[in-house]
């Protein structure tokens, strides 16, 4: 197994996104404030660069390439956001995209994906193993794979958004954060180890898909079918080899959201804040609210993860 990321490699990471990704807003509500009896501060990755914390680690890890892997190009798979973020850093970098996407991707992350210049190669995530697809494109077409989460320097990229944070808003006493692979809360880990050692971690999952909870109770990678959620960017399977060893390490508490959760927290991010985040961005929010009793009069964060999704699906959830 390659050797596990640190926070130096976060640091580093921050310095290579500088000028390239947004210092995204930090911001706060006191109706939320109220209705949770915390402090909390929400950092607000929906408004990254293609609108999710991913171009984080999809730039850091392209801007490593060699200029032999830049000219030959790049592979990845991904539901939507990895998906956009690799081919909008590959766009910045002059390095050609081929992503492997789910034929049930959501149009506006298709897209997005397209607009930034990805080649998208389509399967079905419910009968094909993408992992299988994708090494066998990266082997026939010289291609290096970045894949979503299970990557040094993705994981080192998406430790960034913590640290910002942390610059911002001080030590927490407890911290949200969307997990679908691990790659946000593995960075995430390193950065609050080193910049708030006593924050207490969450990580939150769909409650379709638990397959993190389960891995670090029995401590092995759990693997469990494609989850059916509306939280599309966590219909992950499995977590990764480097993403399991730094959270078997650093043990967050994992929760689970339900889909109804999930669309409440939307629902509170658009009639509160003015927002619109797609429904993995609310996994963080929506497990504060559920356990909102353990957290009164402490300093809370939440990551919300990102803003991709189409507005007539956005419509007909809070609608319904």
């Amino acid at each position: 197994m390659p050797e596990l990321p640190t926070y130096d490699d976060v640091l580093a990471a921050a310095d290579r996104l500088a000028g390239h990704a947004h210092r995204t807003p930090v911001l706060r509500s006191r109706l939320i404030d109220e209705s949770t009896g915390a402090r909390v501060v929400f950092k607000c990755e929906n408004f990254q660069r293609m609108g999710a914390f991913k171009f984080r680690g999809a730039y850091n890890a392209l801007a490593q390439f060699s200029p032999e892997q830049r000219r030959a190009g790049v592979v990845a798979y991904s539901s939507g956001n990895h998906a956009q973020a690799v081919a909008l850093a590959a766009r910045l970098l002059g390095t050609p995209a081929t992503i492997l996407m789910p034929h049930d991707a959501p149009a506006a992350k298709r897209a997005a994906t397209e607009g930034y210049g990805g080649r998208i190669v389509a399967y079905d995530r419910y009968t094909e193993d993408r992992e299988e697809i994708v090494r066998a494109l990266a082997a026939e077409r010289g291609l290096t794979l970045i894949p979503p989460y299970d990557h040094a320097h993705v994981i080192a990229g998406q430790g960034t958004a913590a640290t910002e944070l942390f610059e911002e808003a001080g030590e927490l006493d407890a911290l949200f954060v969307p997990l679908g692979g691990g790659g946000l809360l593995s960075g995430t880990a390193l950065a609050a180890r080193a910049l708030s050692p006593d924050c207490e971690l969450f990580g939150v999952e769909p409650e379709a898909g638990d397959d993190a909870r389960r891995s670090l109770r029995e401590g092995r990678v759990v693997h469990i079918d494609v989850p059916r959620t509306i939280a599309d960017g966590a219909q992950t399977q499995h977590l990764g080899a480097l993403t399991f060893a730094v959270l078997h390490r650093e043990r967050p508490e994992v929760l689970t959201a339900t889909d109804d959760e999930l669309v409440e927290a939307m629902r509170t991010f658009a009639s509160v804040m003015k927002m619109v985040v797609e429904p993995t961005g609310c996994l963080g929010f929506a497990a504060l609210r559920r356990v909102a009793d353990r957290l009164r009069g402490k300093r809370v964060g939440v990551i919300v993860s990102g803003s991709n999704v189409d507005l007539a699906r956005f419509a007909a959830l809070l609608s319904a």
